[in-house]
C-alpha cells in the first residue's frame, strides 16, 4: 500500500463528505436525514474501493516473497525445488536479509530426488592433510540393493565458499561417482558465500580459542543450512560426517529399527554414540531443531546444543530427579553402532582426534562357504597372508595386486561335477573399490573337450548365477581378466 493511494482515497473521503454537508445545510431541513444516508454510503464506497487495494497489494507482496523462495533448477532439469526456511532464520542471522540469494543453494550435481525413506547428509570441508570422502561414500554405496539405491539419497553439502575449493572436491573426489550422480542417489550442493556471516570477531567461549570458536559455529552453520536443503525430500533424515565407515548392513538395520520405533515420541535416533554421527530424524521436526541451533549458534558445539534441546523438552529446572530418564525416551539409541568414525586429522586445522565408537564392533570383510573340493591356480600375486586358497575354504579374503590383461582364477574340480549356482563378490566394505573390473566367468564342461564357454560378466563387482543343465556337469570355472586395472583386487565371497 503506497502513500499516494492512501492520500487519493482519503481525498475522496474528504470531497465526499464536503459534499454531503454543503447539500444538508442548502436543502429543506427534511432532506438532513437524507444527507447523512448520501454521506455514509460515500464513505463506505471509499473504504470498499481502498480495502480492495490494499488486498491486491498483499497478494502482490506475496507473489515476490514466493519468487524469491525459489531455487533453481537441480543438474539441469526441468524441476524446480524450494529451499523452504522459517522466517525466525533471519532474526538468528540477520545479515541474511540483505541478500536475497543467501538462501539459495549452488547446486552442483544431482537430479532432486524426492519422496525417499531416508536421506543421508554429509558435510564435507578442505582438510590439509587427507580427504576421507570418497572412503566413506564408497562405505555408504557398499552392498545397497537395486531397491535400496532407488529408496535413498546422498547429499554431500560442500561447506567452502571459494569457486577453488567447491570444484576440487566436485571434481577431483566426486568425479569417482557419476553413475550415482546420474541415477539421482548422489547429489552435492554448496551453500553461497552471502549465507555465512562475519566470523572474525567471535566471543571466546567455553575456554576456546578464537580458531576452535570459529570451527565450530561455521559446523553449526554448515549442518543447519544441510538439514533444511534436504527436510523435503524424504521421511527420515541422518547427520553424518565426511569421515566415517558404515556397517555393510547398515540400511536395512536403519529402517527396521526406525518402523520397531516408529510409535513412540523419539526427538532422534542414535545409530553411533560419537558426537553427531549417525543421528536419525524425522524430516518434519527438522525446521525447530535447525531453528534451535541457530539461536544458539555462537555459545556452544552443535552435539552440545542437541543434548541441551532434550533437557529444554522435559527437564524441570528444580526437579531433575526424572530427567535422565525422560530425555532417555527423546533419544533412543541403537546397539551395535553402524558408524565409525575414521579420521585422524579432524577439519580444525592441526587437532588430531582418535575417536572410536567402542559399540562398533569389526565389520564383516567376507563371507565364507563350504565349497566342494577344488585345485586352485591363478596368476594373481595375493598380498600377504589373503590366499586365493584361503578365501576359497572360508577362511579370509583373497587380496592381490592390480590385475592385468590375461590374469586368471582357475577352479578345477578332481572330477566333472554338477555345480548348480556360483556367486564371485569383489571388493569389501573397507576396500569397496578394489573390485574387479572388465572380467568374465567360464565353465569347462565335460561334454566339449577343452573349450571354456562364457557365462557371466561381473557387474559393479559381482558376478552370479546359475549354470545350465545342457552345460552340466563341469570340470572348471575360470575367472578371465579382460582389460588392465589401476587398482588392486579382493574377493570377499567364493
Amino acid at each position: 500500500l503506497t502513500a499516494d493511494t492512501v492520500e487519493t482515497n482519503v481525498t475522496r473521503v474528504s470531497a465526499g463528505s464536503a459534499l454531503g454537508l454543503s447539500w444538508g445545510a442548502t436543502g429543506a431541513p427534511g432532506a438532513t436525514a437524507l444527507s447523512d444516508l448520501q454521506l455514509l454510503y460515500q464513505r463506505l464506497l471509499a473504504a470498499e474501493e481502498l480495502g480492495g487495494q490494499v488486498s491486491r497489494n498483499l497478494s502482490s507482496i506475496l507473489e515476490h516473497l514466493r519468487a524469491q523462495s525459489k531455487q533453481p533448477v537441480i543438474g539441469g532439469g526441468d524441476q524446480a525445488q524450494q529451499l523452504h526456511l522459517d522466517l525466525s532464520i533471519y532474526l538468528h542471522l540477520p545479515h541474511l536479509r540483505h541478500s536475497p540469494n543467501s538462501l539459495v543453494p549452488k547446486t552442483v550435481l544431482g537430479q532432486g530426488r524426492r519422496g525417499v525413506s531416508v536421506v543421508l547428509g554429509v558435510p564435507t570441508v578442505k582438510r590439509d592433510k587427507q580427504s576421507y570422502l570418497i572412503n566413506t561414500i564408497n562405505s555408504l554405496l557398499y552392498g545397497l540393493s537395486s531397491s535400496q539405491h532407488q529408496d535413498l539419497l546422498i547429499v554431500v553439502l560442500v561447506a567452502e565458499v571459494t569457486h577453488t575449493h567447491t570444484h576440487t572436491h566436485t571434481h577431483s573426489d566426486l568425479s569417482s561417482f557419476p553413475r550415482e550422480v546420474r541415477s539421482g542417489l548422489l547429489e552435492v550442493i554448496s551453500p553461497p558465500e552471502e549465507y555465512y556471516p562475519d566470523l572474525s570477531h567471535l566471543t571466546e567461549t567455553l575456554g576456546d580459542s578464537q580458531d576452535r570458536v570459529r570451527w565450530r559455529t561455521k559446523q553449526i552453520l554448515d549442518f543447519s543450512f544441510l538439514m533444511m536443503y534436504s527436510k523435503d525430500r524424504g521421511a527420515y533424515y541422518v547427520q553424518l560426517e565426511d569421515d566415517i565407515v558404515a556397517k555393510e548392513d547398515y540400511y536395512q538395520q536403519m529402517k527396521t529399527y526406525v518402523t520397531q520405533e516408529a510409535s513412540k515420541p523419539w526427538l532422534y535416533l542414535e545409530f553411533s554414540q560419537l558426537g553427531f554421527i549417525g543421528k536419525l530424524f524425522r524430516t518434519r521436526d527438522l525446521p525447530v531443531i535447525v531453528d534451535f541451533f541457530l539461536m544458539f549458534h555462537k555459545d556452544k558445539p552443535i552435539d552440545w546444543l542437541l543434548d541441551y534441546m532434550l533437557w529444554v523438552k522435559v527437564c524441570h529446572p528444580e526437579k531433575d530427579a526424572h530427567c535422565d530418564q525422560q530425555r532417555a525416551q527423546l533419544r533412543q539409541r541403537y546397539k551395535p553402532s553402524l558408524f565409525q568414525h575414521m579420521g585422524l586429522h579432524s577439519s580444525l586445522s592441526g587437532k588430531v582426534q582418535h575417536l572410536k565408537d567402542k559399540d562398533f564392533g569389526t565389520q564383516v570383510l567376507y563371507h565364507p562357504h563350504s565349497n566342494p573340493a577344488a585345485e586352485l591356480e591363478t596368476s594373481l600375486k595375493h598380498y600377504r597372508g589373503h590366499s586365493l586358497d584361503r578365501a576359497y575354504r572360508g577362511q579370509d579374503f583373497f587380496w592381490a595386486q592390480t590385475p592385468n590383461q590375461g590374469d586368471y582364477v582357475l577352479i578345477r574340480f578332481p572330477k566333472p561335477l554338477h555345480v548348480s549356482r556360483f556367486l564371485f563378490r569383489s571388493g569389501n566394505i573397507e576396500n569397496s573399490k578394489d573390485k574387479l573390473y572388465n572380467t568374465t566367468v567360464e565353465v569347462l564342461p565335460s561334454t566339449v573337450g577343452h573349450m571354456t564357454v562364457f557365462v557371466r560378466a561381473f557387474e559393479d563387482g559381482l558376478a552370479a548365477g546359475q549354470i545350465e543343465n545342457g552345460l552340466q556337469p563341469i570340470w572348471a570355472l575360470r575367472l578371465v581378466v579382460h582389460a588392465s586395472s589401476d587398482v588392486w583386487t579382493l574377493l570377499s565371497e567364493v
